[in-house]
């Protein structure tokens, strides 16, 4: 029997239905992921099926004694206690006299006193009286289960730790259902790990909304998808998801095409004069009016942003370089003994765990901040465009079009003027809302509305820090395109596995203790290559020697022909790239075919050179940075 059951549900708000006559059921061991566009409603039917929200229509029918525990995507404001404290307000009516029984003990552990031992006993007394003995048992046991220290106050905790803490508010009370909105939000890599490995293990049913396809992929054993007011429910995981609803979209574009060749044809028929008015067409004429009223009826998706990056005359060949660079706060290493080297082009990610410094260590990068110890050098003709996570360059008093305009009407885009309200609706906002302020806006809309304001000013290196935040799998889709044909740098910090994937080519990764070791490519390479060096000191340790590893050849003094060499290789770089590009653009061009002749297999066998070039370059580069140590 289903735990919970929404049938024929309607909800408008007085606009547009959010949903139009929408059926779920959830059953016990679902695993529901919820897709949908930014503002189809997702949040919402989160609520109606937790109890914060009625619908206008329909019927939500629940098993007698249902609980249903939600952990909202921003930290609650207010929220204030002992971890113990915020726990154990799960709990409902007995979490006052548990907070109280819990502060009272360890009190009475630090320093014993009769008056504290009195109230002890009264406190347990209540305890038993209303059966909270066996929940405060319960709290300690999720605050154990959790890693999670009682005495610490709420307030003190980084931003993954508190979303731990409601996590365990949620789960003492030991729900039917968990509902989790954009679980993954502001957590490194380390504590999303830990997190599908709980909810996989510990957690039967649960309802979840989230844009880290890895994390949907590694859970979800059930996917939903709200579109345009109507909800599709497939009993599979995200993969196959994925494929079907491709077919589904593929099936309603046939479908729509059909029709509306129908209506034209009709059309153009009742247009003919007054056969169409004979008695025996009055059918037909009526067929058309249902035609026209369907067709204006008809709910057209959501189109695609249209999002358009600005790029900047080429950076220098070099963008930085980092020489032992060591940083510290308050004593504590943040970046320490760094060397590397960032080329135009490079598209670099930068992972670590929360608090590791990966912030500072884009700070020292673009030379916003100087290091204590060692050296960078930073290149020439940098234009940085810089995506801030908290989107603290939004004004949230201001509108849609005021924070991307800054008081003016039109904005010049690739050398083109176009109108603010045009190019905002490039960027999925409506009229409408272009005028709305931003602190209405959902999550999405803030990034899309960030991403809008950053692209109207050209760059050469972008920054980008978390830009994945509660953006829809298609803007996600489209970011990734936009950010693989972008020619500047990227830096790129993301606890996205798969967006790191599909766009980096390397990866800085922070320890934590000040360490920074580079990797070639994206997250998986990452694990591959750590494992495989696992091995091999396994290997080592069981031989008891070091034969079993490769031995790194000694650094030594390069030559001064040696040094000419490697300063010359970064300006060859370039003027290869710069070739490779105009020939790849001569030979994209449909006109070259018609003229060029003979000259089509010369520009594809110097293209071929030109790889070979590259690489042969790339290499001997790499070899005498090695060299040089």
């Amino acid at each position: 029997m289903a735990l919970i059951s929404l049938r024929n549900i309607t909800l408008a708000f007085g606009g547009p239905p959010l949903f139009d006559g929408i059926n779920l059921q959830i059953e016990p061991g679902d695993r529901l992921c919820l897709m949908g566009r930014n503002g189809s409603g997702k949040s919402t039917l989160l609520k109606l099926v937790g109890g914060e929200l009625a619908p206008e229509g329909g019927e939500i029918q629940c098993q007698q004694g249902l609980k249903v525990a939600q952990v909202a995507q921003e930290v609650p404001l207010g929220l204030a206690g002992t971890v113990f404290d915020v726990v154990a307000s799960g709990m409902g009516n007995v979490a006052s006299l548990l907070a109280e029984y819990h502060h009272v003990s360890h009190e009475l552990g630090i320093a014993g006193s009769e008056p504290l031992l009195a109230r002890l006993e009264e406190l347990q007394h209540s305890l038993e009286e209303s059966g909270g003995w066996s929940l405060h048992q319960e709290v300690e046991r999720v605050l154990k289960r959790l890693d999670l220290d009682a005495e610490v106050e709420f307030t003190s905790l980084s931003g993954g730790t508190k979303r731990r803490v409601l996590l365990a508010r949620a789960l003492v009370s030991s729900p039917d259902i968990l509902i989790l909105d954009e679980p993954t939000n502001h957590l490194d890599i380390a504590t999303i790990l830990w997190l599908e490995e709980f909810l996989a293990k510990s957690v039967k049913t649960v309802l979840f909304v989230t844009h880290d396809r890895a994390f949907a992929r590694r859970l979800a054993n059930r996917v939903a998808e709200l579109d345009r007011g109507r909800l599709y429910a497939f009993s599979c995981g995200y993969d196959e998801f994925t494929e079907r609803r491709e077919a589904l979209l593929e099936a309603e574009i046939t479908r729509q095409a059909l029709f509306d060749k129908k209506l034209a044809q009709e059309e153009v028929w009742v247009r003919q004069g007054i056969k169409a008015r004979r008695t025996r067409n009055e059918g037909r004429v009526r067929a058309l009016k249902k035609l026209r009223e369907e067709s204006r009826q008809r709910r057209v998706r959501q189109g695609t942003a249209k999002i358009q990056l600005q790029e900047a005359d080429r950076s220098g060949a070099l963008v930085a370089e980092a020489e032992k660079v060591t940083f510290s706060y308050d004593g504590r290493p943040i970046i320490k003994g760094l060397s590397t080297t960032i080329m135009r082009g490079d598209r670099i990610g930068i992972i670590g765990p929360n608090g590791s410094g990966k912030t500072t260590l884009l700070r020292l990068l673009l030379g916003e901040l100087q290091p204590q110890e060692g050296e960078i050098k930073l290149g020439t003709r940098r234009e940085v465009v810089y995506f801030d996570q908290l989107r603290e360059q939004l004004d949230l008093d201001k509108s849609v079009q005021d924070n991307v305009g800054e008081g003016n009407d039109t904005l010049v885009i690739n050398g083109a003027s176009r109108h603010i309200i045009g190019y905002l609706q490039d960027f999925l906002f409506s009229p409408e809302r272009a005028r709305s302020p931003v602190s209405i806006l959902s999550g999405g809309e803030r990034n899309r509305l960030l991403l809008a304001k950053l692209f109207t000013k050209p760059s050469n290196i972008l920054v980008m820090d978390e830009p994945t935040n509660d953006l829809d799998a298609e803007t996600l889709d489209l970011l990734e395109d936009l950010l693989l044909e972008y020619s500047g740098t990227l830096l790129l910090v993301s606890h996205d596995r798969e967006f790191l994937n599909n766009v980096v080519t390397s990866t800085l990764v922070l320890a934590g203790d000040g360490s920074v070791r580079e990797f070639v490519g994206g997250y998986d390479d990452w694990l591959q290559q750590t494992a495989a060096e696992g091995s091999a000191s396994q290997a080592a340790a069981r031989s008891g020697s070091d034969k079993a590893r490769p031995q790194k050849e000694r650094a030594r003094k390069l030559s001064f022909k040696e040094e000419r060499e490697l300063e010359s290789l970064p300006e060859k770089i370039a003027a290869l790239e710069e070739e490779q590009a105009e020939l790849h653009a001569r030979l994209a061009a449909p006109d070259f075919y018609k003229s060029a002749g003979a000259g089509i297999v010369q520009a594809n066998d110097r293209l071929a050179n030109l790889e070979k070039e590259l690489a042969e370059a790339y290499s001997r580069w790499d070899e005498l940075e090695t060299l040089k140590g």
